[in-house]
């Protein structure tokens, strides 16, 4: 039995000033009608049916989850009272299924990225799920067949095959590697056995809290009666003990020390639509390749991404990015488009 649990308690600070801490990313609808967090949520329902779908977020984001997966049951909100890092977060989660599913397999996926392929990706799930069905100790990672040396993703290294299938195979996890600068990026790219982290796992939920038993001790002991309290009492106990948790990664602190891990490599259209360029990548663009959401004219003008509520004209600029919200205009150059993040706290 294949459960989801969708990581939705992140800011989407690069995405400023259209993201807030208020309304981040993953309740924006960036790229068409859907917010991001509705195509993922529909994405998934295609093989998980929605009581077996969970979403973690923040207390100050519940009402956003309900109020755009309106089908969503209640009990499947998990709050985090604080944000402590992945690791607590995906214990706290399969602890939480575990009350429901005790023999559960699950997927965890951030909520806020693009896969074009849908097909691809709920086949490549449900042959991810029956390998750890198969395999009970076992975490499989999807892994992105790189198009470019980005150095904004994590890499995995690709160790000996393992089982290969008619269209896809399963391979030993030699390593995790860190975002890379240009050069090793591209390096990577020539070798050929290296693959995105997409931050997209799945495994027995059973597992999921052995492995934390094993490896983060006081964020299983902080968290182990979430099985058994009352259902009436549950926020409370989650709200009291969460603190007690490991604040870390679940790279760094499952990931990196666990034995048995696997990679599938990917080819389904995947983006973390991590930045403004990544909007670029996917939205429709005037013969100078504008993005122009706005009214006015971009004269003589290329590349730019525009998003503004005002008239706005352009002239004789290129590579730019300009956002206006009811509260901010935000121009910045895409080359330095990393800095938003940076120069915003001079703002305040």
């Amino acid at each position: 039995m294949l459960c989801a649990l969708i990581m939705a308690g992140g800011k989407g600070t690069r995405f400023w000033p259209l993201s807030t801490e208020e309304k981040p990313k993953q309740f924006l609808s960036l790229i068409g009608e859907e917010t991001m967090i509705q195509m993922t949520i529909n994405r998934v329902k295609r093989i998980i049916p929605i009581d077996r779908i969970f979403v973690s977020t923040g207390d100050k984001y519940v009402e956003l989850v309900k109020e755009q997966l309106p089908e969503l049951p209640e009990r499947n909100i998990i709050v985090e009272p604080e944000g402590r890092n992945t690791a607590p977060c995906i214990a706290l989660s399969a602890f939480v299924i575990s009350r429901y599913y005790s023999d559960s397999n699950i997927v965890v996926l951030p909520s806020d990225h693009l896969i074009n392929e849908e097909d691809k990706f709920v086949d490549i799930l449900t042959m991810a799920s029956d390998f750890v069905n198969d395999n009970n100790d076992a975490i499989v990672t999807l892994g992105m067949e790189p198009n470019r040396p980005e150095t904004g993703y994590g890499y995995i290294k690709v160790g000996e095959q393992f089982i290969q299938s008619v269209n896809n195979s399963v391979n030993i996890v030699e390593s995790f590697v860190e975002k890379p600068n240009y050069e090793k990026a591209q390096d990577y790219i020539n070798q050929g056995n290296y693959l995105w982290n997409g931050g997209m796992f799945v495994w027995k939920t059973k597992n999921v809290i052995d492995l934390t038993k094993r490896f983060l001790p006081f964020t299983y002991e902080a968290l182990k009666d979430v099985t058994t309290v009352e259902e009436a009492k549950l926020q409370e106990y989650i709200n009291t003990s969460y603190h007690k948790t490991d604040n870390i990664s679940v790279d760094y602190g499952i990931m990196e020390r666990a034995e048995r891990i696997f990679v599938i490599p990917c080819d389904f259209g995947w983006d973390d639509v991590g930045n403004w360029t990544s909007i670029d990548r996917y939205s429709d663009k005037d013969t100078n390749g504008n993005v122009f959401n706005a009214k006015g004219y971009p004269f003589k003008s290329n590349n730019n991404i525009v998003l503004t509520n005002k008239k706005i004209l352009l002239n004789n600029i290129n590579d730019l990015i300009i956002v206006e919200t009811e509260d901010y205009i935000m121009i910045s150059s895409k080359k330095h488009e990393q800095q938003i993040k940076v120069a915003k706290e001079h703002l305040d």
